[in-house]
């Protein structure tokens, strides 16, 4: 018998199955939730009072959460746990959109800082289940981002250096992993530098906490360039690689003062040509590469020399070094991520405060796809934990909730390429005892 074929305009639609599952990777990132406990612990850490929807915060995070985790960018996405059967593999009540809303809005600074204890709780919750660096250094990347926004009605947004309306975070993540440690709102017109020192107090007070007791290496850019930012870095017990502005009269003094012997040539583009040497600045290390490019024309349009600069109270040679440093650029991975299917790319509310905790809320889901995709892995990791990745591969597998034999079963589609991660990753998640307390 031959192949049968239908034309597309021929086939029927209807939405009636109560049964299916659009994104059963959900109960991949439900598990870990239960394991981590989360809705306690929310329960427990965010108190709205009497404040609209303030009653039972926990299972108003987890929808935002697992909506997020899920792709949802707006507020009313969170309705997408609340078709077929998708509420019967997440072990919390799905609240409705305008409750979430409700809920978001009732937010202020004081709610939104326990809405950050809540992140750094779950962190040391994950890092005690294995996630942690335990006593291996530690590297952390800081930096801003903008959040580009649309329109005059959202509270706070503000043009910047950038010249762009939006919103200004800031975040650090870890090198390594891409898990978002900490990040907190800002108004549009902020610095970038603008509560930097704070940041990194409670930065390093929250991985240490977690369990982080190894070496601290942070790295940032030219825009957190500060003397009273070394200062708190170096009474914090912290290394860091720090970007400096090379225009400046200071910086620009000490670069031509490097011996031309001392420049040392290093891999670079196949059209260009970079070297790298060392000098001192005010009693500090300062690490210079200058690149040019080495095309018959390019070489005319551009002959000078381009620098680049950091300091850093690492040890090392200064190509390793430099190599180092320039890894700080995987932050903005991170941040792509974070920004990617997770509503910060327009930030939803047209509140600051509930902006702020859809921040928190975006940075659990961030931290928890991570996590379902690699806690408890032995060996090295098989796949990309890029969260478009793993939500295409994990997370919006569709399947059918069935009986079978009393038994309730999720029946995944057939063929499904990455069937056998997916299995392994919900055998190991279900193996994980409940994080310590």
């Amino acid at each position: 018998m031959g192949r049968v074929s239908h034309a597309v305009d021929r086939l029927r639609v209807s939405f009636d199955e109560p049964n299916l599952v659009a994104n059963a990777g959900l109960l991949l990132v439900a598990t870990l939730a239960v394991r981590l406990e989360l809705e306690a612990v929310v329960n427990r850490m965010v108190r709205l009072g009497g404040r609209v929807g303030g009653a039972k915060p926990g299972r108003k995070v987890l929808t935002v959460v697992h909506a997020i985790v899920a792709g949802g960018s707006h507020i009313d996405h969170t309705d997408l746990l609340r078709c077929g059967g998708t509420q019967k593999v997440l072990p919390f009540r799905v609240m409705a959109p305008s409750t979430v809303g409700s809920f978001l809005r009732a937010f202020t600074f004081g709610h939104v800082r326990q809405l950050e204890a809540v992140v750094a709780e779950t962190l040391h919750r994950a890092w005690a289940l294995g996630a942690g660096p335990g006593a291996a250094q530690l590297v952390i990347d800081v930096d801003s981002t903008i959040c580009e926004v649309e329109g005059i009605a959202k509270q706070g947004a503000a043009y910047g250096y950038t010249k762009v309306l939006g919103y200004h975070p800031i975040l650090a993540s870890r090198a390594g992993t891409g898990e978002v440690l900490h990040a907190r709102m800002r108004k549009g017109s902020a610095n970038t530098a603008r509560g930097a020192r704070r940041f990194i107090d409670e930065l390093v007070a929250r991985v240490r906490r977690a369990g982080a007791t190894g070496e601290l290496v942070m790295r940032f850019d030219s825009g957190f360039w500060s003397n009273d930012t070394i200062t708190s870095l170096g009474r914090l017990d912290v290394r860091y690689t720090m970007a400096v502005r090379t225009n400046t009269k200071g910086i620009a003094a000490a670069i031509a003062a490097i011996d031309e012997e001392a420049w040392v040539d290093i891999d670079y583009t196949p059209d260009g040509r970079a070297q790298v040497a060392e000098c001192d600045y005010k009693g500090r290390r300062l690490i210079v590469r200058r690149t040019r490019l080495t095309g018959a024309r390019q070489a005319r349009l551009w002959p000078d020399w381009r620098h680049f600069g950091f300091l850093t109270d690492l040890a090392g040679t200064a190509v390793d070094l430099d190599a180092f440093h320039r890894c700080h650029a995987v932050v903005e991975l991170a941040i792509r991520d974070l920004k990617e299917g997770a509503g910060m790319e327009h930030v939803p509310s047209g509140h600051f405060s509930a902006n702020s905790a859809w921040l928190q809320c975006a940075v659990l889901a961030h931290n928890l796809i991570r996590w379902t995709a690699t806690l408890g892995h032995v060996g090295p990791i098989e796949h990309a934990t890029v969260a478009r990745t793993v939500r295409m591969r994990l997370i919006a597998m569709p399947a059918r909730l069935v009986n079978i034999a009393g038994a309730m079963t999720l029946r995944g589609p057939h063929g499904w390429p990455w069937a056998d991660w997916f299995a392994r990753r919900l055998e190991c998640l279900r193996g994980l005892e409940p994080a310590p307390g």
